[in-house]
């Protein structure tokens, strides 16, 4: 786990953590360390997080520690990185798009599918867009169990920003982030001939490293100088990290951790409901 040292937020500040509408500057144990680390960070910031209940913000912290730990877990895996054209998945579980995406298979529960890129990760090849839905599938489903994974997140399709109705992807400006956030740095000068580098997706690990698919695990200097080896000749702008972090809808996905799964998976052939959000210059912002 990287989540030891501060981020540089002020120290000494009111506490603005929100739970029923009272304002608190501790939560219950057991916290893991991780989760004790984002709630100091939250405590730190002057900028409000309002909660129903403590159980729904240790709910977040579950799923922002899934995450991270998916980050992980992909950076010690076999997956490779690969643009659209040289895409690759297991077939047992995935079917390959023309365009490059993966579709569920039919008969497949979406829980094995999303599991199985960590269990034969020597399968896969992807970019680095599809490598964030995929940690948050994964995150996602190791937080609400698989009943619940596999009732509300079928018909699967892990292509670019592709995401099924259920995750919710919210983006807003800023730069205040936490583990589990989703960053992107834009290189807007990159060279014609690796169009792959125009920018990088990473998850933020704490610490201050981050981790992209086809990059591994940097500081955002490292990610910015990587970048920028890709730029076309005679580039004169370097990459840098936008103004925008992008997480799950937290507070919804706790909501539906509530609800009961369905008894048997049956529904595989309804058809497939979602929305594409995208870090960068086009983004849609889920409500």
């Amino acid at each position: 786990m990287y989540y030891l040292q501060a981020t540089g937020r002020k120290e000494g500040m009111d506490a603005v953590i929100i739970i029923a509408g009272n304002r608190v500057n501790s939560v219950s144990e057991p916290l893991t360390p991780l989760e004790q680390y984002i709630v100091s960070e939250k405590l730190k910031s002057p900028q409000p997080f309002s909660y129903e209940s403590e159980d729904q913000l240790k709910f977040e912290l579950r799923m922002r520690t899934k995450i991270v730990e998916a980050a992980e877990e992909m950076y010690a895996s076999r997956v490779k990185f690969g643009d659209f054209p040289k895409s690759q998945s297991n077939p047992a579980y995935w079917i390959r798009m023309p365009n490059g995406g993966f579709q569920l298979r039919p008969g497949v529960r979406s829980s094995d599918a999303i599991r199985d890129i960590w269990l034969n990760s020597e399968m896969y090849t992807f970019e680095c867009a599809t490598a964030i839905i995929m940690m948050m599938y994964k995150a996602v489903l190791e937080t609400i169990g698989a009943p619940l994974f596999d009732t509300y997140f079928q018909n699967l399709v892990l292509y670019t920003w592709t995401t099924d109705e259920d995750l919710r992807i919210i983006t807003k400006p800023g730069y205040e982030s936490f583990p589990g956030d989703v960053l992107y740095f834009k290189n807007p000068d990159v060279n014609p001939a690796t169009p792959e580098w125009q920018g990088e997706n990473v998850i933020e690990l704490g610490n201050n490293l981050f981790f992209g698919h086809g990059m591994g695990i940097k500081t955002p200097i490292e990610v910015i100088q990587e970048l920028n080896a890709y730029r076309r000749p005679f580039a004169f702008r370097s990459a840098f990290l936008m103004h925008q972090v992008t997480a799950p809808d937290y507070k919804y996905l706790y909501q539906l951790s509530k609800s009961v799964p369905a008894s048997t998976y049956t529904d595989i052939t309804m058809p497939f409901r979602g929305i594409i959000s995208r870090i960068g210059e086009f983004t849609v912002v889920a409500s």
